[in-house]
């Protein structure tokens, strides 16, 4: 796919750039997911969980074209990043509108990947090495959301017997595992910091 995206002049950029697109998408079908009725809401939850995919594809998709085509570009990193943020805080945001959820969560959900983020950029930034620890680094937490909406979508009414009692669905109980992994990945990141920013001064 990257060899055949570069030799049709696709740019890198652009790549980087169609990953908002496609999270736009995905909060949105999210959050409709409250708005719309039956059969239309399990449309949307597979829908995103679609959306959510391709998002990550276009995120591994432009570095390899941009190394396959010889288009790197000084200012190809921050394609890279900035889309992911904004990709992130959209489909997380968007999750805690949607059926089962909770917006606080999804605001909390946002923030935390935001603030894990700037953990390994600082960390880079410092000499220190890039943080890719988990367990909720940006493939993971796509991951948990993209199972929620397929089981909403797709499993019966029957097996979500906890929303239907409390108002949480799937998709809240995925934002706080998503928060809470959060803590654990932001707590092994700062560690790993630590660790190599006294390794390098010893």
């Amino acid at each position: 796919m990257a060899a055949s995206l570069a030799a049709h002049k696709v740019a890198p950029n652009a790549i980087s750039l169609s990953s908002i697109v496609f999270a736009l998408g995905a909060g949105a079908a999210l959050g409709s997911t409250s708005l719309i009725g039956s059969p239309w809401t399990r449309l949307a939850w597979v829908l995103a969980a679609g959306l959510i995919q391709l998002r990550l594809l276009a995120n591994m998709l432009d570095g390899m074209v941009a190394q396959v085509s010889g288009r790197s570009s000084p200012i190809g990193e921050l394609y890279n990043e900035l889309p992911d943020r904004v990709s992130d805080s959209a489909i997380l945001i968007g999750a805690g509108y949607a059926i089962g959820g909770l917006p606080s969560l999804g605001y909390v959900a946002a923030i935390m990947a935001l603030f894990v983020t700037y953990l390994r950029a600082t960390g880079a930034a410092l000499g220190a090495g890039q943080a890719f620890h988990g367990p909720m680094a940006k493939p993971h937490r796509m991951f948990v959301l993209t199972v929620a909406c397929l089981f909403n979508g797709l499993a019966p009414i029957a097996w979500q017997p906890l929303e239907a009692r409390t108002g949480i669905g799937l998709i809240g109980i995925g934002l706080g595992v998503i928060i809470l992994g959060g803590v654990v990945t932001a707590y092994r990141r700062l560690r790993f910091v630590a660790v190599a920013l006294r390794g390098t001064a010893a």
